[in-house]
Parts: structure tokens; sequence; C-alpha cells
């Protein structure tokens, strides 16, 4: 343990990820005593730098070469490797104050890119009717759904951290705290983290950066894929170290129900679209071309993942009933306590316990609702704009109350939060309620990505805060500290991200949003969702597969599979699940229990398994900043539009077609050795 601003740690408690046994307690690896350096100025300065740094990064990488870059680990890294510049190395309190704060770049971003740049496309477009954004308007947006994100989560706090204790893997969680600890770490752990970043970051960067092996294994290589094929169906898999380790980390049970979701989708639905549409001699809406000239991946994407999206919709709504109850006990219990509470009421709560109360929170959601009604209504320059105001206020808080947790859970069970889904379905109800209450046009367009991306921004934050907190659970900081430098860092983020696009957007059109030097993919696929609702009223067929979608959450309900889980594996792409499940399975094969091992070897075993798989997921996220950093200059200096194929440094060797494939499955195998394998070394007194 650590005590005071002192000294080695061996890990996280035995307990930090199973259930807690009836009685039993989880202690953090800081406990409850005080004296212990948390919110300094240091760390909320290096927090807000690397905030502001990270922020315009991660904007620019994003919509230059459409890949997101996440910053936890990365800061977490920074702030552990700038330590020992100052007089006092840093306690790990303040490195998990650092990363939270930093942290915000990543989700702030995420919301912003997936929607304000569509609003600049727009503008761009002659007779759309469209105004392109100010600076103010961006970051007005981004503050306010970051706030609005933090706020829904309080409640949820107490019923995720605690009361699921144990239920949930945590996968990127696990990642950072693993980091955040190899500050204060023995040798050998620290060492094998050490080594298992090193092979991950080598691993990715020879399939991403060189191409010395296939990025995407489509088993066309060992006849599998032909076979598959031949049946519009595919099986891929995405060649990538740190999915493996997230696999590994969220264990066999949830990776097994993701890939079935997947499966569904691509081995049975996939297939049914395109018997029943072959024939059909009109194009399909939502569809662009006609069922029977697509692939298998178009059919998913037009198609299929619509249902995904609706048994995400059914299931967050169904998790919202389940947590209710817990809610609404916290609720009730803080109001009770809100007249009696003064300031020694509040310190007599212990520090790891400390939140922020319902009565700030619901002071700071009136202040929200408040701001969004007068920035809909006046800051949007739509003529009678109090009505559309109202009614754009009241879709931002009931989306993001109801899908709030959605992103939270998300985030808990495997690490990915589906933000693009849900925020295309806030798009669509958006947009047809404008169009009933005679928005139409270039106004009616803005409004609807202005609530989009408030809402998109909202439920990127309630995932990654709910990450934030677990990290500061298990290592044991003051939630009560987190959530209020959250809205900080939020605005710093929200002002360094909107500053970043602004830049970005005053580039000659050739060279903006939407070209071949900026393609901003994710937020053209919003342009296209707007353009369809505000060009045709009509979409029967996409609101018909979602309802399939709400009952397919509603059957897996009623059997008792996570209807979450599953819905996730249907609407993301198979080439991201396979790699999950095959971490799965390695965590079941380093878990097994032989007839000769003692609960403390397995113990150990698994612990190393972990430790391996937080490298992998570390060494996969420093290598994906460089990947991006490497690509986004190529792009820059080339103007190819695929970045990637300017990066080919073996474009002309053997490492293509059927040989980078084989080449993939041997890298695969070997990485997958390398994990059992030093994972089933582990001996019990080396827990």
């Amino acid at each position: 343990m650590e005590h005071a601003n002192s000294s080695v740690v061996e890990g996280l408690p035995e307990n930090a990820r199973r259930p807690l046994n009836p009685g039993e307690q989880y202690v953090p690896v800081v406990p409850n005593e005080s004296g212990i350096f948390e919110v300094t100025p240091r760390a909320i300065v290096m927090g807000l730098v690397f905030c502001a740094i990270f922020s315009m990064a991660a904007a620019y990488l994003a919509l230059k070469v459409g890949q997101g870059i996440e910053a936890a680990i990365p800061i977490a890294i920074l702030a552990i490797g700038l330590s020992p510049f100052f007089a006092r190395k840093s306690t790990l309190l303040e490195n998990v104050i650092i990363q939270s704060i930093g942290a915000n770049s990543s989700h702030v971003v995420s919301g912003a890119v997936f929607t304000i740049p569509a609003l600049y496309m727009l503008a761009a477009e002659p007779g759309s009717g469209v105004t392109a954004p100010a600076i103010w308007q961006v970051v007005v947006v981004s503050f306010m759904g970051g706030c609005l994100g933090i706020l829904f989560l309080i409640p949820l706090r107490y019923h995720l951290l605690v009361e699921m204790h144990g239920k949930f893997p945590w996968p990127e969680a696990t990642a950072t705290t693993e980091i955040v600890l190899s500050g204060s770490r023995t040798g050998g752990q620290a060492k094998l983290l050490a080594l298992a970043a090193g092979v991950g970051a080598l691993y990715d960067g020879l399939v991403t950066t060189f191409h010395a092996m296939a990025e995407a294994v489509s088993f066309r290589a060992v006849k599998l894929g032909d076979f598959l094929a031949s049946h519009f169906m595919t099986l891929r898999l995405l060649n990538n170290a740190a999915i493996v380790g997230i696999g590994y980390i969220v264990g066999l049970k949830y990776a097994a129900i993701i890939c079935a979701g997947s499966f569904l989708s691509y081995f049975v639905l996939v297939p049914i679209v395109h018997a029943i549409g072959v024939n059909l001699p009109m194009v399909l809406p939502p569809g662009t071309v006609l069922i029977g000239q697509m692939t298998p991946d178009q059919v998913f994407r037009a198609y299929v993942r619509i249902i995904g999206v609706g048994g995400i919709a059914g299931a967050g709504i169904l998790g919202i009933l389940q947590s209710m109850p817990s809610m609404i006990r916290s609720m009730t219990a803080n109001l009770k306590g809100m007249k009696s509470q003064d300031r020694r009421a509040a310190t007599a709560v212990p520090r790891i316990d400390r939140t922020m109360s319902n009565k700030q929170m619901l002071v700071g959601l009136a202040l929200i609702t408040v701001a969004a009604f007068i920035f809909f209504s006046v800051g949007l320059g739509v003529q009678d704009g109090l009505l559309y105001g109202a009614v754009g206020t009241l879709i931002v808080l009931l989306i993001s109350f109801l899908f709030a947790p959605v992103a939270a859970r998300a985030i808990a069970i495997v690490g990915t939060n589906p933000i693009s889904g849900m925020t295309m379905l806030t798009l669509i109800i958006t947009g047809v309620v404008m169009l009933k209450l005679g928005l139409v046009g270039g106004q009616g367009m803005f409004v609807t990505m202005m609530v989009g991306g408030v809402v998109c921004t909202a439920l990127s934050a309630s995932g990654a805060l709910s990450s934030d907190l677990k990290i500061g659970q298990w290592i044991g900081a003051t939630p009560q500290k987190q959530l209020m430098l959250k809205f900080l860092g939020t605005f710093v983020a929200a002002l360094f991200c909107g500053l970043a696009m602004w830049i970005m957007a005053q580039a000659d059109p050739s060279q903006s949003f939407g070209s071949a030097a900026i393609p901003a993919p994710q937020a053209s696929a919003m342009k296209s969702i707007l353009m369809g609702i505000f060009g045709t009223t009509d979409a029967p067929l996409q609101w018909y597969l979602f309802g399939v979608g709400v009952l397919l959450a509603l059957i897996l309900r009623m059997t008792n599979v996570p209807a979450l889980p599953f819905a996730l594996g249907m609407y993301l792409p198979m080439e991201l699940n396979v790699p999950v499940l095959l971490g799965g399975c390695l965590s079941y094969l380093v878990g097994r229990k032989g007839t000769a091992d003692s609960d403390a070897t397995v113990k150990a075993r698994n612990d190393r398994g972990v430790l391996i798989a937080s490298g992998f997921v570390a060494g996969g996220a420093i290598m994906g900043v460089i990947d991006a950093i490497v690509n986004a200059v190529i792009k820059s200096s080339t103007g190819n539009l695929d970045a990637k194929a300017s990066v080919h440094v073996l474009s002309d060797s053997a490492f293509e077609g059927a040989p980078g494939e084989i080449m993939g499955i041997i890298g695969v195998i070997a990485l997958c050795t390398f994990v059992v394998a030093f994972s089933r070394r582990a001996k019990a007194d080396a827990a």
C-alpha cells in the first residue's frame, strides 16, 4: 500500500476485479488516510496543458486521417515520465488527477468531430442554406455536451462502481490503471508491463505503419474466406495486439456474447437481407444502390447495422429501468440530507466516498438547461426560435438521460462507446421533429446538427467519465475532486478543439473539410443523414429495422442474455469483434486450472495475463498516435487521399495478398503464444 506520499505498490488488491463477498469491502491502493498529495497546482497545470495539446492534436488527426487517438494512456505515461524532473515525485493520486483532466481531450474531440464539420461541409455547398458555425458556437456545443454527460452520470456512480463492483471488466480502465501503478511498482512487474507494451507497439507498428503483414485477415489464403464469400458471408480479423489485449481483459463470457452478435449480423442477417432483396428492381431505402449490387459489407452498413442501433437503444432503455431503483435511492438519500448538510457533515464522509451532491447536480442541470434553451433559441439565429429552442433542449435532455448509462456500460463492458450510432438516431429523431414543426432547409439542418453535437459530446463524456471514476476507485482518488476538475478540463478541451476546427475550416475549400486533404469521414456520414432527412421525409425501412433491434433486445433480456454487449456486437464491424473473442479465449486458456495447480498459482497467472494485456493496450495506444501522425504528415506532403497506401514501405514486396495474410496468421499465432506462455509461467510466489 502507499502511505503519505511514498513508496512501492504491488498492484491492485486481490478483490479489485471480482464481485465482493457478503460483508466484504474494497480497500483501494491508497486508503482513506489524510495527508496525501492529490489536487495540487502541478497536477492541475499538467493536466490542463496535456488536455489542450491532445485536444488540438486529436481533432487534427481525427479529421485528417479519420483516426482518433485515445489520450488517457499516453497522458498517464507522460505524467509518470515527467515526474522525476520535479523536486518531489508525483504521487499516485496526482497522476490520477493529471490523466483524468487530460483525458477530457478525447471525449470532447470525439463528440465534436463526429458532428460539427458536417456544417462546414454543407456551408461550402452553394444553395444549401447552411451557414458555417462560429467558433464560439462550436465551443458552447462541446462544453454543454461535456457538462451534461458528467451531470447525468453522477447519480449512476454508486450503482456502476460500487453495487456492480467486479461485474464489469472495464478494459480501458484496467490498462490505464496498470500504467498509473507502474510508476510505483516493483521492478519485475514494471519490466513485464514495459516488455508487453513494447511488444504491442512493435507488433501494431509492423502491421499498420510498415505493412509487414495483413492488417485485416480475411482467411482467403486458407480457403475459408472463399467458402464464406460463395454464401454471401464474410469473416475478418483485425490484426491488432491492442484489441486482443482488450479482449483478454474483457474475458471469455462477454467476448463470446459480443462476437455472437457479430456472427448473427454477418452469418445470418446479411445473407437473409441479400436473399430477399437481390431481385428487387428498385433501390430500397436507406440503401443507395440495388441490393443485388451490394457487397456483404454494404448490406451490413445500409441495413443490418441499423438493427444493431435499435438493439443498443433497447438495451439502454432496459438498463435505465434496471438501474432506476438505485438512482432513486441515491437521490432520495441525498435530498433528505440536504437540509442538515453542513461543512462538518460533508467532511465526515470518507474521502474515497465523497462525491458531488445531488443538490449540486440539480443546480448544474438547471444551469445547462437554461443555457441550452438560450443557445438553441437565440444563439443559432433561427427566426421564431423559442419553440425550436424548447424542443431542441427537451430532446437533448431526454436522449442524453436515456443514453448516458448506455455509453457508460459500453465502456465498462468492451471499452468501445457506440456514440456514432446513438448520434445518428438523435439526428433522425431531431430532424423528423423539426420537420413536423416546420423548420426546413438550411436552418433545419443547422439546428438538428447542433442538437446532435451536444448529445454526441454528452454521451462521449459519460463513457469516458465512467472509466476515469473506475480508475479513481481502484487507486483511491476522491470522486468529488475528479468530478469538479472534469468541468474545468471539459472547458479547456472544448476551447482548443473548437479553435483547431475553426483554423482548419479557414483553409482553401480544396483543403478543407470533406476534401481529399481533410476527409472527416464520420462527419461526412452525418452530413449524408442530414441531407437525407431534409431531402425526403420517407424512410420507413430505417424505422422498421430499428424496431427489430429494440424487439431483439427485449427477447435477449427475457432469456437472460446481456442485451447491450450482444447489440454492440451486431453494431460493430466483425473485424473488431473477432480479435476480442480471440483475447477472451486466451484469458480462458491462461486461467484454466490444472489438477496440480493451486488457487494461488491460477491467480498469479491471471494477474500476469492482465498485466501483459494492459501492456498491449498501452503499446497499441502509443503506436496509434505515432501512426496517425506519420499518416497525416505523409498525406500532407503527397496529397494522397489514401494515406495508408503511401506508407507501404513494403508495397512491392511479397507481403501483400495471400502472402500477407499468411504472415498475418503466423503473427497472430505468435502473439497468442507469447501471451499464454508468459502468463502461465507465473508462480504463486510471484503474484
